[in-house]
């Protein structure tokens, strides 16, 4: 089973408590793996207004996870 690291932005990292963690998986892209872990820790975005970064460059939702990668979903965020 992959091992991969999983990193939260904003809002998603108040309602984990974490901003990394480590975890098996055998989600094959960042879609499903957003999707369980949403249902996992009750995260209120809907994917399609998310980011993610898979080895710190932006990818999209179906791209393939394997081992080692790093997911890093992104937020939205506002500034002023």
């Amino acid at each position: 089973m992959p091992k991969i690291t999983v990193q939260y932005f904003a809002i998603l990292r108040e309602q984990r408590g974490l901003s990394e963690e480590s975890l098996d998986t055998t989600e094959s892209n960042p879609a499903n793996l957003y999707a369980k872990l949403a249902a996992q820790h009750g995260f209120t975005l809907p994917s399609k207004s998310l980011r993610v970064a898979i080895n710190d460059e932006f990818a999209s939702m179906d791209q393939s996870l394997k081992d080692g990668d790093a997911v890093t979903f992104i937020a939205p965020v506002a500034g002023g």
